[in-house]
This record gives C-alpha cells, sequence and structure tokens, in this order.
C-alpha cells in the first residue's frame, strides 16, 4: 500500500475548489479588461499570463515553475540586502 490517493480520489476532492479558484481568476482578467487604462506592460501582468501559460502545459512541476516565476532569485548576500547582516555577514 503506498498511501497515495488515486487520480479520481484527488480529482473528486478538488474539482470544485479548482473550479472556484479559476472563476475568481477569469472575473479578475475580465474586469482588467473592462477597466479604463492598461496594465498589459505592467510586469505582475506580464507573470499572471506566464503563470496560466505554466498551468496550460501539460509538464511536471506546474507549482515549483509558478513558485519560481512569482520568486525573486536568490542572493548569496541577502542577509546584507535586507539589514540582517550580523557582523558584516
Amino acid at each position: 500500500m503506498s498511501g497515495r490517493l488515486d487520480a479520481v480520489t484527488i480529482l473528486d476532492r478538488e474539482y470544485l475548489a479548482v473550479r472556484a479558484k479559476l472563476l475568481e481568476i477569469g472575473a479578475t482578467l475580465d474586469r482588467l479588461d473592462r477597466a479604463e487604462g492598461t496594465v498589459e506592460a505592467d510586469p505582475r501582468r506580464q507573470r499572471i499570463r506566464a503563470g496560466l501559460e505554466i498551468l496550460a502545459a501539460d509538464k511536471p512541476d506546474r507549482a515549483e515553475q509558478i513558485q519560481r516565476l512569482f520568486s525573486l532569485g536568490y542572493d548569496e548576500h541577502w542577509r546584507r540586502t535586507f539589514g540582517l547582516a550580523v557582523n558584516g555577514q
């Protein structure tokens, strides 16, 4: 026994939540389209579009790809960058 759920069980459990999230995203995009002005050049809008493309692709590790899309790259000097360095390190 693997302890992993089968695909049908996961779909049964998650379907309504996924549907609600998709409706929310669609409604937000519709509001952006109807609003005055444009955000097409806004990097956040471009990341949202890239995230949707990641979701639509038939590839594994979608969550990891989206997490990386919305994250800063690793900075080995992050403690200094955020003022958390102790004794200059």
